[in-house]
């Protein structure tokens, strides 16, 4: 039986990238063993396609990617030599799009407002200056992270009751959210995990036997980690890992990058 091929799935802030500097230098090695030997790595991120396609070309990564936490995949017109289902094709791209629209969700989002009788903002309600000292992204690199099309991050403060007073709104709404650190993710019934299956079986139909990994670092990261054969998470600054119950999980120590790079050294990979 032909061995498998790998496909490498992966979160972007804070495991492929580090969390405060953005930097992926630490795991350039291993991303280029990994593109020698001809292994697809998907990024699989809350960040939007305009982010996302700055490090595709810093990487030479030409492989489908999944944007805004499952909202939808982009995928070069013929990567796949087959016919398969797509909502659109756009700027060279077939587009599989799994998300509610940006607008359908921040009109939800106001109605949210309304009912816990306070403010809920989100990036569409700042400017690319604010975005920029929230997350200590340039003003290029924070306007790219305001091109939103399936889901709304959202910055929220006061109590824990009233975080989950809106939260719950939120989830009443009929949304879904989900947390990957600082920020909260609102989006339709979608998430990574859904989007990386989808994938993972296109992969199949083109590769045919294939073996999916999966590196993150936080808890969003679950359902794209449990869609996997093999799931790695990374250290959280400080050196600890965050509590996630998943059989198989393989914990590495490193953080962001650094882990990135010894998670793919594991897998033994020849290139």
């Amino acid at each position: 039986m032909k061995e498998a091929s790998l496909v490498v799935f992966t979160d972007l802030d804070g495991t492929l990238l580090d969390r405060e500097t953005y930097s992926c230098e630490k795991a350039l090695p291993a991303i280029m063993h990994l593109t020698r030997a001809g292994i697809p790595i998907v990024f699989c991120s809350a960040k939007t396609r305009a982010e996302q396609e700055v490090y595709r070309r810093l990487l030479g990564i030409g492989d489908p990617f999944i944007v805004e936490n499952g909202g939808a995949i982009f995928i070069n017109q013929g990567y796949f030599p087959f016919d398969f289902d797509h909502q659109k094709v756009e700027d060279g791209y077939q587009v599989i799009e799994l998300g509610m629209e940006y607008s359908e969700i921040r009109q939800i989002l106001k109605e949210v407002s309304v009912a816990v009788q306070g403010e809920v903002r989100g990036f569409g309600d700042m400017s690319p200056a604010e975005v920029a000292e929230l997350t200590g992204l340039n003003i290029e690199a924070a306007e790219r992270a305001k091109q939103r099309e399936y889901d709304e991050t959202l910055t929220l403060e006061g109590a824990p009751q009233e975080v989950d007073s809106i939260l719950s709104a939120i989830t009443e709404k009929g949304l879904n959210y989900s947390s990957g650190g600082r920020y909260y993710d609102v989006m339709g019934d979608n998430d990574k995990g859904k989007a990386a299956n989808i994938l993972t079986e296109l992969f199949r139909n083109k590769l045919g036997n294939v073996k999916t990994v999966a590196i993150g670092d936080s808890p969003n990261d679950l359902p794209m980690l449990s869609a996997v054969e093999i799931p790695f998470l990374v250290q959280q600054p400080g050196g600890v890992w965050e509590e996630m119950d998943l059989d198989g999980l393989r914990r590495v120590d490193g953080v962001g990058p650094e882990g990135w790079a010894r998670a793919i050294r594991q897998l033994g990979v020849d290139g």
